[in-house]
């Protein structure tokens, strides 16, 4: 294959993203909620490796007639937003006022953090939470907290979207990238786990998310204590 075939290859990965989110949304609107979470869960895992592959074989030189970037926006915001606002709204996990509440916060704010050119940090970190309601979701799934603790939750990550507050790129922000990158994988690796076991409380699947997503909201703030906010 040429370069050029390469490249177009990896939009093409991208764009399966898509049909991915398609699946999604048909097993939501089925309330099938385990195999919506697994098919975000491989559009996620898409997402991860659709970066590092477009930036090895160049594809705005070698494929410019795509938009990679505002492709990979595209889906993110039916997989990282769309779909899970939808699943949060219809699972009664917030019934009621709080569930409106809940897709229009989540749904008008990550419209806005998606177009905001200061979304990257200089170190390729996120300016704000990223948006990323399909990991939130699945955790809430899991845990099944009380529905004014998601409702909480929800209003305090939106609101962080918009605070310069970090959050890691598990594959660009170079610094503790040998502890994200691995909890990356091992917290999508729970999370399949976790909806294909149809969210069993019993499973150790429910701990590793926990853990796994601890870290990786916290990680970019921690580094900012240590190492002062451009660090």
């Amino acid at each position: 294959m040429t370069l050029s075939q390469k490249a177009l290859g990896v939009h093409l990965l991208t764009a399966s993203g898509a049909v991915f989110a398609m699946l999604a949304m048909l097993a939501a609107v089925e309330l099938d909620w385990s195999m919506m979470f697994v098919w975000l869960v491989v559009a996620f895992f898409v997402d991860g490796i659709d970066g590092p592959l477009a930036r090895k074989y160049d594809v705005k030189t070698n494929a410019p007639i795509f938009d990679g970037v505002l492709l990979d926006l595209i889906i993110d915001y039916l997989t990282y937003v769309f779909v899970p606002a939808y699943a949060l709204f219809k699972s009664g996990l917030l019934p009621g006022w709080t569930g409106w509440v809940a897709i229009i916060v989540i749904t008008f704010a990550s419209a806005l953090y998606f177009a905001d050119t200061r979304m990257k940090t200089k170190d390729y970190s996120f300016s704000g939470f990223p948006g990323c309601w399909n990991m939130v979701v699945l955790v809430l799934f899991a845990i099944q907290p009380n529905f004014y603790v998601s409702l909480v939750l929800v209003a305090v990550l939106a609101a962080a979207m918009f605070f310069p507050i970090k959050f890691v790129h598990p594959v660009r922000t170079a610094r503790w990238r040998m502890v994200t990158l691995p909890v990356a994988i091992a917290w999508t690796v729970f999370a399949g786990w976790a909806a294909w076991v149809n969210f069993d409380p019993a499973s150790l699947a429910h701990y590793g998310l926990m853990l796994t997503s601890i870290y990786l909201l916290g990680a970019g703030a921690m580094q900012q204590v240590i190492h002062g906010k451009d660090g």
